[in-house]
């Protein structure tokens, strides 16, 4: 029989969990919605060697949850949390010290630029900032040799591709640790352990849940730091609620054919965009004209390139907002990865809390529109587009 560390991604999705604390043999683990559980004078344990006592600190069903993406991310083990956000800053608390430099691109997830701002003037550790690119990172950590670095496989939202592998490369050679959120790329495309990251954070609303009914986040690290940061969100009390690690657990079982459906149709959708005259221009690593399609086939353990399209339109703002309200199928919605397609302005969502003259720099211009492809028919999203664009 195959071990895990040979099985597919698909199996381990599905079957990952291991789940044997069931007295009725159901192969599905059950809901545990009880708050606390029994102590009789005698410690019970989870199998990571924690107390099992109180739902703030640890619960079967989530514990099912976080053995499943383990796996998927080729990590130690992992913690849920009841939001992305609540991971990331789960990692950064766990991590930072005073005195610490930690580096982050220009171009990331607004929100986390926020908090690792606040978290900044609150400690007292140095934050600097650095153009989104692989070369121009490497000589970051090279020169300023941060002690912790924090990356987006892919940038929010305009798709630049980070080179995980040279970024760990460089982060050992300088002594320094390396967070990754590989939420756009999900464990599918990419997996950071492998090449040498430290931790990657997961917002399990995207594409790991995949239904657009659940908010929850995630960390998978190697065991040890796992265990350090397990007090973390012992103490925050961020931990995932049962209920909604149930439908994680339900959804990441399609991942696999959810992120390659959704891949290949955001490939066609990205091609007819790419020829529309009223297209300025689309970023997609996918298409043989993008700048980072190079890395993505280098890197990518599939041959396939993310459910994510982002088009700037020639007109700007005027014809950005008459797009986004005269889609049909297409729903206008601050969020991606599910089976429903959603698109984005990120000028007022994702990259809201970005300096305005980052935007600029970056290209998030007025007129860009980003778009997470769902499980809909290509032909049905391509006809969408062509009527709201007409």
């Amino acid at each position: 029989m195959r071990r895990w560390a040979e099985m597919g991604k698909a199996t381990e999705a599905i079957h990952g969990h291991e789940f044997k604390e069931e007295p009725f043999g159901a192969f599905i683990p059950p809901i545990y919605m009880s708050a606390m559980f029994e102590q009789r004078g005698e410690t019970r344990l989870t199998d990571r060697g924690t107390e099992l006592k109180y739902s703030r600190e640890e619960n079967p069903t989530v514990r099912a949850l976080e053995k499943v993406l383990a796996k998927l991310e080729k990590g130690g083990d992992a913690l849920a949390f009841n939001s992305g956000m609540a991971a990331i800053a789960g990692a950064l608390l766990g991590l930072i010290r005073r005195d610490m430099k930690l580096m982050i691109p220009m171009e990331v997830y607004g929100t986390t630029l926020e908090l690792s701002q606040t978290l900044s003037e609150k400690i007292g550790f140095t934050l600097e900032t650095v153009w989104p690119e692989t070369g121009r990172i490497v000589e970051h950590i090279v020169d300023r040799k941060p002690d912790i670095v924090f990356i987006e496989t892919l940038t929010n939202p305009t798709l630049k591709l980070i080179d995980v592998r040279e970024i760990s490369k460089a982060c050992f050679e300088a002594g320094c640790w390396v967070i990754v959120d590989n939420t756009f790329t999900t464990p599918i495309l990419l997996n950071p352990l492998k090449h040498g990251a430290l931790m990657v954070v997961h917002s399990l609303t995207k594409y790991i849940a995949g239904h657009n009914d659940i908010v929850g986040g995630a960390i998978i690290s190697m065991t040890p730091f796992i265990k350090m940061l397990w007090d973390w969100r012992r103490m925050l009390g961020g931990i995932m609620q049962p209920f909604e690690a149930y439908l994680t657990l339900r959804g990441v079982k399609t991942l696999k054919v959810r992120v390659e459906r959704s891949s290949k149709t955001a490939l066609a959708i990205a091609e007819y965009l790419e020829d529309h005259p009223k297209i300025e221009k689309v970023h997609y690593p996918g298409l043989p004209s993008n700048p980072y399609k190079t890395i993505a086939d280098k890197i990518f353990e599939e041959k396939l390139y993310g459910g994510i399209v982002a088009f700037e339109l020639k007109k700007g703002k005027t014809e950005a907002l008459k797009v986004l309200r005269r889609t049909k199928i297409i729903k206008p919605s601050p969020s991606l990865g599910g089976t429903e397609s959603l698109l984005t302005y990120p000028v007022i969502s994702a990259s809201r809390a970005l300096p305005e003259e980052f935007r600029e720099k970056l290209g998030i211009t007025e007129g860009l529109l980003r778009l997470s492809v769902g499980l809909e028919d290509p032909e049905d999203l391509i006809e969408d587009l062509s009527q709201a664009l007409a």
